[in-house]
């Protein structure tokens, strides 16, 4: 395994970007959630 360094660096950053992806979902699911809050206390 260490003998490719560079197949680390890829298994690395596909690591990262899973992390990052997961960390955009959560954000977006944030934000749409906050949206749809304020909606339904403004139709009340």
């Amino acid at each position: 395994m260490y003998q490719h360094p560079e197949l680390m660096l890829i298994l690395a950053h596909d690591h990262q970007r899973e992390l990052i992806a997961d960390a955009d979902r959560k954000r977006l699911f944030n934000r749409v959630h906050r949206r749809r809050a304020t909606r339904v206390r403004t139709t009340r």
